[in-house]
């Protein structure tokens, strides 16, 4: 009886997400005080079923029973037990069972941590996310139920999809998850202020945490995914332009133009309208994603499903949200325009370039995206639309963006002059300028677009640290230090994690080698100024798959500097096969063995070799940037400023600010 409870558990969720999304918003439009008080009970009400819910689910995959189709569909009884409970969002049943505990957990987050904000204003952020809860649980119920019963049970599960028996893929859709659904938080918050017609300073600075850290988690989200395709997939590359990484990225820079825009909101009152479409479509592009990777619209391998009446559905939701959203900001567009003037010599300005750089980014992006279905949809034929036009649209994007981050944050808020932004980058400029032009002689042959890359990482290196120089002013720089608000420690370890980014993708795209090659037991090849000799194959079983494991020894110089073992798989229930790559993880290079194919009978096998300068840096500059985020969030002054705002009225605090 444990899936009929859950079941139950659903349903009981269900009718609460209707209450909340009904009465709370009644009751803070007519001023019921009982009504609005209902908001925090019934979210965490709510939070409780669905979480009743998911148990019921992962305790069915736990005891192997297939009586339930989503887990003979996505189980067995070898599968170890990580992937049991990861299975549990595996498949898209589970996914958006996931996804509604997700919301549910946010929503009850914003309960628990926001007893600062006015009654009034969180049960209409309550009210807006038990909207969005009823939207996704219907579908799950009438569309996509995980707990659907089979007539005829198997003995035996068909298996979890072997591409997700990996702890990279047992962590990576929960962080993409809690981005995905944390964007709704500053949603919500932004449909509230319009719903309320109060849209001053505060809203802005309730919001700005929140959308902070679930920035951070589709950040760590992205890193993971990319992470897992590089040492899972065999191909060596760590961004392909594939639709569904698309679907995670174009939220990803909406969300940071809108944490950049939520800043000069906060402080200065300025860019309110664009703030609110910015956290508009943020989230919408979060719906856009679930949208292609359940609908079926798309082949890729981070797809979930393939039936298109579950896509439209979704697409039927997207429209409402979307369009209701932009229906409400219509109507209250003459409260929410900014009065706020600044010069053209401001941070302000900065942080609209900013702004603009990555919204047209996030367009150029989406267009290669959905530019193939729209073709196939009015049946011009089928185009395909890859990494020769992204890397052609997006990098030069990228450049102008990298070179004003410099210069914005140093600029002053409302005014400032040209000659002192001089005064002040004129020496992080000629260093970054000489160590950019230097540095590339290390390497081994000169590149100019290796020169630009160090030069821009050098650049937002030193800025950033020269920040704190600025900072001081005729003072001294350890108490500027030590008096910097969490907030600065957060745009600084951000800001350094694009710098190491930006260096690693660069330079690893410039001095990247590979080679598919025939080798024989006892052959060597040498790449990238190691020799990789081969010693042969041999057979290995693993818990639910087997395998032919291959090794490789690395030679440096004469001296041997790693073993790697590449492995061949194919699961026996699934009998898919499988690469998992032999890697030699370093600071500053990878090694890189992909298995191939047995190639006759002398023991001879096709291997993919690579050696990946500074490939590691990418993922550590994701890591600070989410550092970053993180700390960011966690800053004093929101909390503090929140409380101000409920002691002397929004309209106070947004003049002081």
């Amino acid at each position: 009886m444990i899936p009929e409870l859950g079941q139950f558990a659903l349903v009981l969720a269900l009718v609460l997400a209707l209450v909340q999304a009904t009465l709370p918003v009644i009751g803070a439009h007519k001023g019921i005080a009982p009504w609005i008080a209902l908001a925090r009970p019934v979210a965490q009400a709510q939070l409780l079923f669905v979480v009743v819910a998911y148990l019921c689910l992962t305790y069915a995959f736990l005891d192997n029973d297939f009586s339930v189709r989503y887990v003979a569909s996505n189980s067995n009884t070898e599968l170890p037990v990580l992937y049991q409970i990861s299975g549990v969002w595996g498949a898209h049943e589970g996914s958006l069972l996931f996804w509604a505990l997700t919301l549910s957990i946010w929503t009850g987050a914003v309960t628990l941590f926001s007893r600062s904000v006015p009654a009034a204003m969180l049960a209409r952020v309550v009210g807006v996310m038990g909207m969005v809860s009823v939207g996704f649980l219907l579908f799950m119920l009438f569309t996509s139920n995980p707990f659907e019963r089979l007539p005829n049970p198997p003995l035996d599960g068909r298996d979890l999809n072997p591409l997700l028996q990996d702890p990279g893929l047992a962590i990576h859709p929960p962080l993409l998850y809690m981005g995905y659904v944390g964007f709704s938080v500053a949603f919500a918050f932004a449909i509230a202020a319009m719903l309320g017609g109060r849209l001053d300073a505060a809203w802005a600075r309730w919001s700005r945490p929140w959308t902070s850290i679930a920035w951070v988690f589709l950040t760590l989200g992205i890193v993971v995914g990319s992470w897992w395709a590089y040492y899972e997939l065999g191909w060596g590359g760590w961004w392909f332009w594939d639709p569904v990484e698309n679907a995670s990225f174009l939220p990803w820079l909406v969300g940071t133009a809108l944490m950049h825009s939520l800043a000069a909101t906060e402080k200065r009152g300025a860019f309110k309208a664009w703030t609110v479409l910015l956290a508009i479509f943020a989230f919408s592009l979060s719906l856009l994603g679930t949208f292609l990777v359940r609908s079926g619209v798309l082949t890729s391998v981070h797809a979930f499903a393939t039936d298109p009446e579950r896509g439209v559905f979704i697409l039927i939701f997207l429209a409402l949200t979307v369009g209701g959203s932009l229906l409400l900001y219509s109507w209250r567009a003459a409260q929410i325009r900014s009065t706020v003037s600044f010069d053209l010599v401001s941070r302000e300005t900065g942080l609209l370039l900013n702004n603009v750089l990555l919204v047209v980014a996030t367009g150029a992006v989406l267009l290669g995206t959905l530019y193939p279905l729209i073709t196939e949809t009015l049946n011009l034929g089928k185009i395909s639309v890859g990494p020769p036009y992204f890397n052609a649209v997006f990098v030069p994007l990228m450049i102008p963006l990298v070179l004003a981050m410099g210069v914005g944050a140093m600029a002053r808020w409302k005014q400032d002059s040209a000659a002192n932004l001089v005064r002040k980058l004129r020496t992080p400029l000629g260093i970054a300028l000489v160590l950019g032009l230097l540095t590339p002689l290390l390497m081994p042959y000169y590149h100019l677009g290796a020169a630009l890359t160090l030069f821009l990482g050098f650049w937002v290196t030193l800025t950033t640290l020269w920040w704190f120089h600025d900072r001081a002013g005729h003072g001294s720089l350890s108490s500027a230090i030590r008096t910097t608000p969490r907030g600065g420690w957060g745009m600084v370890t951000g800001h350094l994690g694009i710098a190491v980014f930006v260096i690693g993708a660069g330079l690893t795209s410039i001095y990247s080698s590979e080679k598919d090659v025939r080798l024989d037991p006892g052959q060597s090849y040498e790449l990238g100024g190691h020799e990789f000799k081969f010693l042969g194959v041999v057979s290995a079983e693993g818990p639910n798959y087997s395998a032919e494991r291959g090794t490789v020894e690395a030679y440096k110089g004469g001296d041997l500097v790693a073993t790697l073992h590449p492995e061949k798989r194919v699961y026996r229930v699934q009998t898919m096969p499988m690469t998992e790559a032999g890697i030699d993880a370093g600071l500053f290079r990878d090694l890189f063995v992909a298995l191939g194919e047995p190639l006759g009978q002398s023991g001879a096998w096709s291997l993919r070799l690579y050696h990946k300068p500074f490939v590691r840096w990418i993922w550590f500059g994701g890591l600070f940037m989410a550092l970053g985020g993180l700390i960011a969030a966690t800053d004093r002054r929101y909390f503090q400023a929140a409380r101000r705002t409920v002691k002397a009225g929004p309209e106070a605090v947004a003049g002081a600010a």
